[in-house]
């Protein structure tokens, strides 16, 4: 029979998310709950969406947030766009473009997989050979920053090249969100999920999600029913539409709580602020790990500066210096998935971790640990 109070440890959250919170992001989330179709909640979530049009750069009306985490913001994507026999195209250069590969076929889609290695990104030299074998796709799916590896990817050109071929752009934007640039308009993006547990700074368990016009066009054609009740938007969509909603399910109060003030914390600091600091720090960080022996997985200009895949130097154990780091310093940093398992670290310095503290106080446990080796 468990008696005790719950108690966690104080951790600094150095790893591939969560990322710390803000204090006033925890208190948000300590406000008394009300209920989920009250007037002043209703308010909130006006509010809410209201943000998130901001911080995704778009003007598209159907953007809200998913009650549940960036998979699902994920999955919302694909059920909606895809039908039985579409044929689509899906960049896969790690775990999350594997993971869309096999919602789309659950979803009945025939998948053309562009296959790059782990590490590297998409090219518009890819994408043009994709469409040579199949033309008319329903969309295109990548992951702009691969969390599994750190890779960054560019959009802009290869936005056009799918909207030329007749298709839709979909993006996975879970970890580069509120943290690098992401323009959804400007880049036409017509569909993106991300979540809210990265450069975002707030607890794990939402995504926000965005689809444009072309996007809807889609939705409205459907000639078959979505196959997720809970994700369909011809539902959900009205949840968060206008004063009068249609009831749809119950929203986790106290997460909205804490959404809101994450966003508006960010729009305080402003976006263009935000972007440059992660990528200032970043420019210390790598500095210091390179100073130590570590060496980078990505190349530099595909390099996601939030998330940094490093191979440790030659002679460490690297789940036993993460380990020490977690039980004698309290700081978390993140193994390698995948191929990666067991070959390098991922260091996160994201949102309200992405300080020069941050940075010095992993530095410093590294140089302080007899057991690494530099």
């Amino acid at each position: 029979m468990i008696t005790k109070e719950l108690h966690t440890s104080n951790r600094i959250l150095m790893g591939p998310g969560p990322s710390d919170a803000h204090p006033k992001v925890l208190q948000a989330m300590a406000t008394p709950l009300i209920g989920h179709l009250d007037p002043e909640f209703v308010e909130i979530m006006d509010e809410v969406k209201e943000m998130v049009q901001q911080t995704f750069i778009t003007k598209n009306n159907l953007t809200f947030v998913v009650s549940a985490p960036g998979s699902a913001g994920m999955e919302t994507c694909l059920v909606n766009l895809i039908e039985p026999g579409d044929e689509v195209i899906i960049g896969v250069n790690g775990v999350f473009g594997g993971r869309m590969s096999e919602i789309a076929e659950r979803c009945g889609a025939k998948v053309h997989r562009i296959e790059k290695q782990w590490g590297t990104v998409v090219t518009t030299a890819d994408v043009k050979a994709a469409l040579e074998k199949c033309p008319k796709p329903k969309l295109l799916a990548l992951v702009h920053a691969e969390t599994s590896t750190g890779a960054l990817q560019p959009l802009q050109e290869i936005s056009d090249l799918i909207h030329n071929a007749g298709g839709l752009l979909m993006v996975d934007a879970v970890t580069s969100y509120c943290g690098v640039e992401l323009q959804v308009d400007e880049w036409n993006i017509d569909a993106i999920y991300t979540g809210t547990q990265k450069c975002l700074s707030a607890p794990p368990g939402l995504s926000p999600v965005s689809f444009s016009e072309r996007a809807i066009k889609v939705l409205d054609e459907r000639k078959t029913k979505v196959q997720s009740w809970f994700l369909d938007l011809t539902l959900v969509k009205n949840y968060w539409a206008g004063s009068k909603r249609a009831y749809h399910h119950t929203a986790p109060v106290s997460s909205i709580f804490a959404l809101r003030e994450s966003l508006r914390l960010v729009l305080e600091e402003g976006l263009e602020n935000r972007w440059k600091r992660h990528q200032e720090v970043h420019q210390v960080l790598k500095t210091k790990l390179e100073n130590l022996g570590f060496k980078y997985l990505v190349e530099e200009q595909y390099r996601l500066p939030n998330l940094n895949s490093v191979y440790l130097p030659e002679g460490n154990d690297e789940a036993l210096i993460r380990r020490k780091l977690l039980d004698e310093y309290n700081i978390e940093v993140g193994g390698g998935l995948g191929d990666f398992a067991g070959k390098i670290w991922r260091i996160g310095i994201m949102g309200e971790s992405c300080t020069l503290n941050h940075v010095n106080m992993l530095i410093s446990a590294l140089e302080d640990m007899k057991e690494f080796k530099s």
